[in-house]
This record gives structure tokens, C-alpha cells and sequence, in this order.
């Protein structure tokens, strides 16, 4: 039998703090769950209606999700609209890290003093219009005490590495080593014989 999950609740509301994978639950400023902000599972789980009294869920997906997943398995042999769901905070993360990190694999060496506003004021609009309006405050944040580094590729790549890094500590994510930057992104690992 799966592990109950103790379910925090705010003191004057039915409205869980926690959701069943751990993570606080973020609530837009409309006071809904944010669906960019959560996981599809703690999503699913603060807008399943909890009510007080049921402070203990089992560990295990819901209902809806295990119907999403009997769906996906009778796909048909050709689909040219696949029945994705809208991306969750950690798809949404690990994409946007992914774009970010390749962003900076391709700018330029030496980028001219255009290219260097623009890509300061990408990375605003960025922070801007991020789904996750948490994220996106959070982004804006770490922008204003650490002004973005777009003097040359290794600069970028490694501001944006130091930011992932905040992003990894406060999720309780070992942090990567910045030094590799350009592996990890950029060249590749070396083949080891």
C-alpha cells in the first residue's frame, strides 16, 4: 500500500501548502493553483476541491491521470495532433533552461554592443512573460542583484549557469559545476577511452 502524504493546509482554508510531491503549492494572485507554477500532479491535487478533514492523500496518481495515461496508450498508429497536456513548472523548467543554456552556446564570442542590449533585454522580457508567474519574480530577482554578464559567450554561459544553480539549490538539486559550462552545453564530453 503507497505512503500517505501529510497534506499541509493554510489556518483559514482548505486550500493545501504542500502537494503530494513535496513541492509548495503556488497560487496565482486570482488565488487558484497556478498551472504553469505546480506540477501536473499537485496541480490536479489543489484543484481536486480538498476540503478540511481529509488532510492525508495516498501517494499515488489520481484518477484523471491514470485516465490520461490509459489514452495515450491507444493512440492511434498516426496522429498528427498528439493529446499533449499543457506544460507543468517542471517541464516548463527544464525547456527553458534547455533554450537558455543553447542560446548561449551560440552567442557570439565577441558579440558587438548590439547584440549585447539585445541580450539583456531579451532576458527581461523573458523574466517578463515566463508562465510561471513565481518563477518568472524570482528570474526577475536574481536579474536585478546579479546584472546579466553579456560581454562575451563565456560570461553569458556562465551567468546563466550561476542562475540555474540558485534555481537547483532552492529545489534541493546538487548544483553544477559552472567550470563545464561549455561541455555540458556547448562542445560535448570528451570521449573517454
Amino acid at each position: 500500500m503507497p505512503e500517505p502524504v501529510e497534506v499541509k493546509t493554510t489556518e483559514n482554508s482548505s486550500k493545501p501548502e504542500i502537494g503530494v510531491t513535496g513541492r509548495k503549492i503556488i497560487y496565482g494572485k486570482d488565488g487558484k493553483p497556478c498551472r504553469s507554477c505546480n506540477s501536473l500532479l499537485d496541480f490536479q491535487f489543489a484543484t481536486a476541491g480538498m476540503t478540511k478533514g481529509a488532510p492525508v492523500v495516498p501517494n499515488v496518481p489520481s484518477p484523471k491521470i491514470k485516465e490520461n495515461q490509459a489514452v495515450a496508450a491507444k493512440k492511434e498508429k498516426y496522429n498528427p495532433y498528439a493529446k499533449d497536456i499543457p506544460p507543468d513548472v517542471e517541464v516548463l523548467g527544464k525547456s527553458s533552461w534547455t533554450l537558455l543554456h543553447a542560446i548561449a552556446a551560440t552567442y557570439p564570442e565577441t558579440p558587438d554592443d548590439k547584440k549585447q542590449r539585445d541580450m539583456k533585454q531579451f532576458l527581461k522580457l523573458f523574466g517578463n512573460f515566463y508562465p510561471c508567474w513565481f518563477c518568472a519574480e524570482d528570474f526577475t530577482r536574481f536579474m536585478a542583484k546579479n546584472e546579466p554578464k553579456v560581454e562575451t559567450q563565456d560570461s553569458l554561459g556562465r551567468w546563466l549557469c550561476d542562475a540555474h544553480n540558485e534555481v537547483n539549490a532552492k529545489l534541493g538539486k546538487p548544483k553544477f559545476d559552472c567550470n563545464l559550462w561549455k561541455r555540458r552545453w556547448k562542445d560535448g564530453w570528451e570521449e573517454e577511452d
